[in-house]
């Protein structure tokens, strides 16, 4: 399973006037570090959390349908499946009817099912499925849940402190366990 990000987000979840005020940064120097660090601070927790903060298309691809007939999706939060394709031998690909598939946005994973009990299986061995999807809380800063948001700053903070290289595994590149802590919540834990 790959995810291909199609359309980023057209706004980071804090804005950065919010940024450096909470870092206590009144000058223009370093607004394009500032700028980075967040970006990269969304970014990290994206892939920590297995989520989209802010409104943007992904695009999910797979070779082949899992066992089953419901297929958990790898983001989350999901407003919408937007389209499901399946290419034939020639590399052609067929739109599924949205009709044949059910949509469940609601669990703590979002998920697709197959209405009939099977999915169209694709004719190419590799990249066959594709799935378009929209994720994230909205496309205001202010749809991301304050904690998340805390913790964006947070992080930021953390990095714009320690810019020193530093070897992966030091204190200097730990994650505050207050970042940590404000996330958990939004974790989603496997039994």
């Amino acid at each position: 399973m790959a995810l291909q990000l199609v359309v980023p987000p057209l706004v980071e979840p804090v804005s950065l006037d919010e940024a450096k005020v909470h870092l206590r940064v009144d000058s223009t120097v370093e607004d394009s570090l500032i700028g980075s660090l967040i970006t990269t601070s969304r970014l990290h927790i994206e892939a920590a959390l297995g989520m989209a903060l802010i409104s943007q298309s992904w695009r999910v691809v797979l070779d082949c349908w899992p066992l089953g007939d419901v297929l958990a999706l790898p983001l989350r939060p999901v407003s919408a499946v937007t389209e499901i394709r399946v290419r034939d031998q020639g590399g052609a690909t067929k739109v599924v009817d949205s009709v044949g598939y059910a949509v469940d946005l609601v669990g703590a994973v979002p998920r697709i099912s197959s209405r009939t009990g099977y999915w169209p299986m694709p004719g190419v061995r590799m990249g066959g499925i594709e799935i378009d999807l929209a994720a994230g809380y909205g496309a205001l800063a202010s749809d991301v849940p304050a904690p998340i948001r805390q913790a964006l700053l947070m992080l930021v903070a953390h990095w714009y402190e320690h810019r020193e290289p530093a070897a992966v595994g030091t204190e200097a590149t730990r994650i505050p366990d207050t970042v940590s802590s404000l996330l958990a919540p939004f974790r989603v834990v496997s039994i």
